[in-house]
């Protein structure tokens, strides 16, 4: 017998299909049920007597989207909700910038985001356009089991199509990158950019964007331009799975010398994520991808200074930035030299976009490890990937026109921090419960060895709710010191959304330390951990 879908904090993720535990209108209508249930609620526990609840719904290109965003919006309207739906196809960042600009009660959009192929998802957006948090996830699953029967469920055909929202989107995230002057704009219309839509939502509004902010319109895989919910060109349609990004790499490659792209970019399919490219004389193909924990750092302080708090000395409060537990430390080590607040989270946008709560100051910037980042907050309060590649272009193109490139910069932040390198390796799982049963072996019993050419003894293992280390539902992290004094993190985790574990390693030098002891000493950590993990 099927069991019922339950809604998480990343709301809902599954394969599209029949039944109670697949995504489905059924299952979508009874979800938006509960969900304005939970809206109406929350507006009588604050009081509030201001008209009627807002909502906004959007949706990808997958098999199924459209008639479940559809449902949704229906069942909004069924509620007396005034409900806006986004007319086509559209990327997450869009219904995320929709709910904050509008100053709307709630926003979904329709979305797997980069998992694969078969599946589907339903990711709701509060006031603000942050993503919800425990433990609004329970007690909209409890509203959600409350529901009867989806035919039953009130449904209204009054809902408003809304045909410009994409438009909006466009000029508000090149809004903060806009550039009158023309050495700016001559520099930017010779940056050559080429990207890769991975058979997503995000090529037309990628091309506008960059449209909008004076760049000409960026080369582009043609076989991976279009939205296509087979994704026939890939195993995954995630920018970090290896392949995916192959034929972005081969393109790249074959480019005679003087069309050689200046910087690359991937997109998952719904383009809340950016996987950036730059050219490396090293790398089989002439290009390497970067990593989240290289992005992260490197467009930080660039994206502080578009958001007016560049320093120390800006004025107003402190700058706050934010990363994940899992993510690279050079972000704190950025942060207590230029004077910023820094701030490290749980994993996933629905915390980091709270990171700033409690505190004096504003969120200015926050990215995770899984090429997750928010560089404009006061546009979009999750991560979003035309911010990501926009804010990577326009600063490609200042450096070129000066004769470096981002790579430079990557090397003086080595200069300057210390080298910190970081790899993830991750194990698909039979099952989401197989996973988790993976992350607890680790916490209980750490593999031996682990800790070779360091103290073992000195090992700190705990947990990554601050609680046991004998509690895996968050994770475990292991951290030591080697004898040469280069500082290592495990942190093995369940994926939240997809049947995987996942194991974040860093080695940490410091500015005296080679770049070349630490990526051998990240490589030799990588083999031993590969070793201790089936199916690795």
């Amino acid at each position: 017998m099927s069991t019922t879908l339950r809604f998480g904090t990343a709301g809902l993720r599954a394969p599209v299909g029949s039944g109670p535990d697949r995504m489905n209108v059924s299952t979508v209508t009874r979800a938006t049920g509960g969900v304005a249930a939970w809206l109406k609620e929350r507006q009588e526990r604050q009081e509030r007597q201001d008209g009627p609840i807002s909502v906004a719904v959007g949706y990808d290109s997958r098999y199924g989207s459209h008639a479940m965003a559809r449902a949704a919006a229906e069942t909004f309207a069924g509620a007396g909700f005034d409900v806006t739906l986004i007319a086509h196809p559209a990327p997450t960042p869009v219904i995320a910038w929709l709910v904050k600009h509008r100053g709307l009660d709630a926003g979904v959009q329709i979305t797997a985001s980069h998992n694969p192929r078969g599946d589907n998802g339903y990711k709701l957006y509060l006031a603000g356009g942050s993503q919800l948090v425990s433990p609004a996830d329970r007690e909209i699953e409890a509203h959600i089991d409350a529901q009867p029967a989806a035919p039953d469920v009130p449904r209204s055909t009054t809902v408003s199509l809304d045909l410009g929202a994409v438009d909006g989107y466009v000029s508000a995230v090149a809004a903060p990158l806009a550039s009158g002057e023309g050495k700016v704009l001559a520099a930017r219309r010779d940056l050559r950019v080429l990207y890769t839509a991975l058979h997503g939502v995000g090529g037309s509004t990628l091309e506008e964007s960059f449209r909008s902010a004076g760049f000409n319109r960026p080369d582009t895989v043609v076989p991976q331009r279009w939205p296509d919910p087979e994704f026939p060109t890939v195993d995954f349609p995630n920018p970090e799975e290896p392949g995916a990004c192959d034929l972005l790499l081969a393109q790249a490659s074959a480019a005679s010398s003087d069309q050689r792209p200046d910087l690359l970019v991937a997109l998952d399919p719904d383009a809340d994520r950016c996987m950036l490219g730059i050219p490396d004389a090293s790398a089989p193909l002439g290009y390497r991808m970067l990593r989240g924990d290289e992005t992260g750092p490197l467009l930080a302080q660039r994206a502080l200074e578009h958001n007016g708090a560049g320093g120390a000395g800006s004025t107003g409060n402190t700058p706050v930035v934010a990363t994940t537990v899992v993510s690279s430390c050079l972000l704190g080590r950025i942060a207590a030299a230029r004077g910023w607040e820094f701030r490290e989270t749980m994993t996933g946008f629905k915390n980091l976009s709270r990171a700033a709560d409690g505190t004096d100051g504003e969120l200015a910037y926050a990215y995770e490890e899984a090429i997750g980042t928010c560089p404009f907050p006061q546009v979009v309060a999750d991560k979003d990937g035309f911010a990501t590649a926009l804010l990577a272009a326009t600063w490609a193109a200042e450096l070129k026109d000066r004769g470096t490139s981002l790579q430079d910069e990557l090397d003086r932040l080595d200069a300057e921090f210390g080298p910190v390198r970081t790899a993830q390796i991750s194990v698909r799982c039979d099952s989401t419960q197989d996973a988790a049963t993976l992350v607890a072996d680790w916490a209980q019993s750490p593999p031996a060895g682990l800790a070779a050419g360091g103290d073992a003894g000195g090992m700190d293992v705990g947990a990554l709710d601050g609680t046991d280390s004998a509690n895996a539902a968050s994770g475990v992290r292991l951290t030591w010191t080697s004898d040469d004094g280069l500082g290592y993190r495990v942190i093995a985790r369940a994926s939240g959304t997809e049947p995987k574990a996942k194991f974040y390693l860093q080695v940490a030098g410091g500015p005296d330390d080679g770049i070349a002891a630490v990526e051998s000493a990240l490589a030799e950590l990588a083999a031993t951990v590969r070793q201790a993990v089936p199916g690795s």
